[in-house]
């Protein structure tokens, strides 16, 4: 099983504001780059997130996802909207059990979304790949994208690139 995340965060390090605003992601560009997003989706089976991402991407409108599985990670109850409740599920579980009955269905790579989510499945050392979309803004407070790790996770450089909106994007592999 390979597990990827694919994420924005501000200069500083954050993935959000203090109350879970992306006001400062704004559009950075008319042009249609989508900064190799369709490219990463299409390589994914499952899209994993956690209730506070699931609620956000809730509040935009559209659901982003189309048809692409998407599995909520709460062990809270959970209302699914019908427009989307044949694409999303629910499981109450550790990191270790969600990527075993993942690939027992057999999903082969899963997208990790998601501040706590990501940084659970860190810590049970289950990523495989970081792409870290840096937006050249400081926002100074928020929801960092990491925290606290029960041992250092050593990270390979694999390739950056510089877009000319200013973003810099760079992918690692956790390091053997």
């Amino acid at each position: 099983m390979k597990t990827s995340v694919y994420i924005a965060t501000s200069l500083d390090g954050f993935i959000a504001r203090p109350n879970g605003g992306l006001d400062w992601l704004g559009s950075p560009s008319g042009d249609g780059e989508d900064y190799g997003y369709s490219a990463f989706m299409d390589s994914v089976d499952v899209l994993v997130m956690g209730r506070n991402t699931f609620d956000k991407v809730l509040s935009f409108g559209d659901w982003p996802y189309g048809s692409k599985p998407v599995v909520v990670l709460t062990s809270r109850s959970l209302d699914i909207p019908e427009t989307v409740s044949k694409h999303v599920e629910t499981m109450s579980c550790s990191p270790y059990e969600l990527v075993d009955r993942l690939a027992a269905r057999g999903a082969n790579h899963l997208y990790i979304d998601g501040a706590n989510t990501i940084q659970r499945f860190l810590d049970a050392g289950l990523i495989q790949r970081l792409i870290i979309t840096r937006i050249p803004v400081l926002i100074g407070s928020g929801i960092p994208l990491f925290g606290p790790l029960a041992k250092d996770v050593r990270l390979r450089h694999v390739d950056t690139r510089v877009f000319p909106t200013g973003l810099v994007q760079t992918e690692y592999e956790i390091a053997a």
